[in-house]
């Protein structure tokens, strides 16, 4: 891969030094106008991707489910699940120097796809947003009770982490709900409070996890064969071991994806063509490193590999057993900073998503859904309705003891399904001789890589939609058929009702109808 090509790129002086304006006029030869507040830099832009994957919220929501369900060899779903999700977000990267433009994924759709196909791309990875934040914010309740019993709300010492009991999934639901208040009112004040918050909760994650892995080495008492142990998790399965750990993987997948939020926000960075590429690329392979190494020395620190409380508490049960309770605890504080930044980023490009497709006439109410308030430059109906919708998705399930993983497998179907829309069209492209198109000049570019590497993540990303929908009692539960089967039957209600509305506005006048060809600039 490279970013060869000394071809002069359009509107880029050489030396990649930009005045200000110039960002601005690149915006209006796609045929927009500048409304949102262009103020992120390169660390703004790359944390705005590495807390929407957020190890601190995936690995310590989700480890336990992994641990369970695969045992300490769960952990090699991780290389697995970030080598397909790499080749994706080069895909990404490719896209994001491109087209910089707010909307990312539903953008970069439209470019290369027909009309129902960006649609359906944003219209489900919207959806997907709303379920996903709903997802994040319950992540509170594996976390903030295992500091304190004051934010067992509901429930007693027992229920403290959990989110299998009864009172324990109302506690997690009523703790969601001060999150997503929070968040949107964050995103109703501007991106740069946003934008200091977030920074601030990726610097914070970023110290803490370092720190944490430093901290956990000092204690290892067992080698790294310990990721061969399997903890007897393969007796059941038809598949035996694989059928495991391909429930394992849902744990991996989960916290690899988000990557791209970079280029949603690329109409608020200075210099996006350059700096959403490799944001996009630098944060999932930060996230890949992190992550991995907290689980590998983790479990090598653990006292007892074998505790049952691996599988129900996690890595809040793993760090606190460790280290003792005044250090888990303050590493536990990071980690519910960090979920609290993941919600905020998991927000702000929904209401990107929205606002762009609302730009393009795409959707009801399109005009208001697209007013940027003046005083802001943030969209403010946008952040409203994702915000109402998360609560609304969150009383729903209150007290439902398999919403946890229920929401959380649905949200990361709803984001594979929209990245095989970017990912499949453009290997189509590729393969016809169309992609790259010929005036990418030096932007991000595969180069001979490209059509392997597309190849790559399409197989990747359709085989894990499938593992991800499969109606396992594992992960969906055996009590009702319609937990069981519920991936599968809210991706198509989703999906019909996103049809039915696409056949209502395909007629709306779109701001812009087609991909633009970039010209030189006067």
């Amino acid at each position: 891969m490279s970013t060869s090509g000394k071809t002069a790129v359009p509107n880029q002086p050489p030396g990649g030094g930009r005045h200000p304006g110039q960002d601005t006029h690149d915006l209006a030869r796609f045929g927009y106008r500048q409304e949102l507040e262009r103020s992120l830099g390169s660390f703004s832009s790359f944390a705005a991707g590495f807390s929407y994957i957020s190890i601190m919220t995936g690995v310590f929501q989700l480890f336990g489910f992994g641990f369970g369900a695969g045992g300490p060899a769960f952990i090699w779903s991780w290389p697995l699940v970030f080598l397909g999700q790499l080749a994706v977000a080069l895909c990404f990267a490719e896209m994001a120097g491109q087209f910089p433009l707010a909307g990312g994924v539903y953008q970069w759709s439209k470019q290369i796809a027909r009309p129902v196909t960006s649609w359906m791309s944003g219209w489900i990875m919207a959806i997907g947003a709303v379920v996903t934040a709903a997802a994040v914010a319950v992540a509170y309740q594996v976390i903030l009770p295992q500091v304190s019993l004051a934010f067992e709300i509901v429930g007693g010492a027992s229920d403290a982490g959990a989110t299998t009991t009864p009172n324990g999934a109302k506690n997690a639901i009523l703790l969601a709900l001060g999150l997503v208040v929070f968040t949107t009112i964050v995103n109703i004040v501007g991106v740069r409070l946003m934008a200091k918050i977030n920074n601030f909760g990726v610097a914070v994650e970023l110290i803490g996890v370092t720190l944490l892995i430093v901290m956990l080495a000092v204690h290892i008492h067992r080698g790294p064969q310990v990721v061969l142990k399997t903890a007897g998790t393969g007796a059941g399965h038809s598949w035996g071991y694989l059928g495991a750990f391909l429930v394992a993987s849902i744990m991996s997948a989960y916290v690899f994806y988000g990557f791209d939020t970079a280029g949603s926000l690329a109409e608020e960075t200075k210099e996006p063509r350059r700096h959403a590429p490799r944001a996009i690329i630098r944060a999932l392979t930060a996230a890949f490193l992190a992550g991995g190494l907290l689980m590998l020395v983790g479990m090598m620190a653990v006292g007892n590999i074998n505790a049952q409380q691996l599988g129900t508490l996690g890595m809040p049960y793993l760090i606190k057993s460790t280290l003792g309770t005044g250090l888990g605890d303050a590493f536990l504080v990071c980690s519910a900073i960090a979920i609290t930044v993941c919600c905020l980023a998991v927000q702000t490009a929904a209401i990107r998503l929205l606002f762009a497709m609302a730009r393009d006439g795409r959707l009801p109410f399109g005009k208001a859904i697209a007013r940027v308030s003046p005083r802001s430059k943030t969209p403010v109906v946008p952040a409203l309705v994702t915000g109402v919708l998360t609560i609304v998705l969150l009383l729903v399930n209150i007290g439902n003891q398999r919403v946890f993983y229920i929401l959380t497998s649905v949200a990361i179907i709803l984001f594979y399904i929209p990245y095989l829309m970017v990912t499949g069209p453009m290997l189509l492209r590729r393969l016809r001789g169309e992609w790259p198109r010929a005036d990418h000049g030096g932007y991000f570019n595969l180069g001979r890589w490209g059509t392997p590497v597309n190849a790559f993540a399409v197989l990747y990303g359709a085989a894990m939609t499938v593992n991800l929908a499969w109606p396992r009692a594992a992960v969906y539960g055996s009590d009702h058929w319609y937990y069981q089967w519920g991936a599968i039957v809210f991706t198509a209600v989703i999906t019909a009702v996103g049809l039915g509305l696409y056949l209502r506005y395909r007629r709306g006048v779109a701001t812009v109808a087609a991909p633009l060809e970039l010209v030189p600039e006067a």
